[in-house]
């Protein structure tokens, strides 16, 4: 089966160098992988956070199912969901982030080869205005040549 990508966090890339990514899984109700496989999923604005040697999404908009059913009234799109990651995973990237200043970010949401949503996730550091700026360049003269062949 064919790795299907049903959101990516494109903005992510703009705003932050990635250092490493690292594949999870992620634990969703049944409504919200129903609605996930229809691509209404948004990492706008998403996190990782650690608390008590656990993982979590935060921030990550999926919206309500369509066919919900009528007996989940107060459903939170924007819930904390938490990460499948072995312990060993865990400490290495909390580490990272409390000691270097780093930071986790969501990347992409996609339908692994097993048919399970999956996330990846990125150890993240700031880019600063001006790095910004040089990535636009670099981007509009790629462009550019690319026209002229």
């Amino acid at each position: 089966m064919e790795k299907k990508t049903l959101s990516s966090n494109r903005k992510a890339y703009y705003n932050y160098e990635i250092l490493e990514k690292l594949e999870t899984g992620i634990i969703l109700s049944g409504y919200e992988v129903k609605s996930a496989r229809q691509s209404n999923v948004s990492l706008v604005d998403s996190i990782v956070r650690f608390s008590d040697g656990e993982a979590f999404a935060e921030n990550m908009f999926i919206a309500l199912y369509e066919q919900i059913s009528t007996h989940i009234a107060d459903y939170d799109a924007k819930r904390k969901r938490k990460l499948l990651m072995h312990k060993s995973e865990i400490k290495k990237m909390r580490a990272k982030v409390k000691e270097k200043g780093l930071t986790v970010i969501p990347l992409e949401v996609y339908v692994g080869n097993r048919g399970k949503i999956k996330l990846l996730i990125g150890l993240a550091k700031g880019k600063k205005t001006y790095n910004k700026k040089e990535a636009i360049k670099k981007k509009d003269i790629e462009r550019e040549m690319a026209r002229e062949y």
